[in-house]
């Protein structure tokens, strides 16, 4: 939860404050970019959820779908770690997108086995937040469908991982696992 809930908390803090940039239109990375006044903070929050996401995913073993919040906690970081300005713009484009798709995904592959309504839901909630980012990369206001995408997928993570902590189950019983063993009662 800490994770989401820092970055988004970075990029709407340092966007709505940063000079020259219009949070509508520009992309969060612009405020990570080199020498940009406010790179520290955002490559803070971006760390920040990168491990964050990371936890979560590990927290969802043994199911299959534990590596996709993995991964993207590897993507933020790699966004992180390449920021833009310099001579890895194209990589920093590419950790993004793959960033993107692994988040998009979670919260249909994850939630899958929530029960038919949640499971509606959370498809729901990955297709709106992947329709967004794919616009980010089509429209001007590309960081406005940025932030959208985003924040769609980031509240379904907090709202999951919320849900396993108020779930008493033992380490090795994850969402799905429980779905299942909850349909045979």
């Amino acid at each position: 939860m800490a994770g989401p809930l820092t970055f988004v908390a970075a990029w709407a803090v340092l966007g709505a404050g940063a000079e020259r940039y219009d949070p509508t239109r520009d992309a969060i990375s612009r405020l990570a970019a080199l020498g940009a006044p406010t790179r520290p903070v955002m490559t803070a929050g971006l760390v920040v959820l990168g491990a964050g996401m990371a936890l979560y995913g590990l927290a969802l073993r043994p199911d299959p779908a534990w590596v996709l919040p993995v991964a993207n906690g590897l993507t933020a970081l790699a966004v992180a770690a390449l920021p833009l300005g310099g001579s890895v713009d194209s990589l920093h484009g590419l950790a993004a997108t793959l960033g993107y798709l692994t988040l998009a995904a979670i919260p249909a592959v994850v939630g899958r086995d929530l029960g038919p309504a949640r499971a509606r839901l959370s498809i729901a909630a990955g297709a709106a937040s992947g329709l967004c980012l794919m616009a980010s990369s089509l429209v001007t206001s590309d960081g406005l469908f940025q932030r959208l995408g985003l924040t769609i997928a980031h509240l379904w993570v907090v709202v999951s991982a919320l849900g396993l902590l108020r779930s008493p189950r033992s380490s090795s019983r994850t969402p799905r696992a429980r779905a299942r063993a909850d349909r045979r009662r």
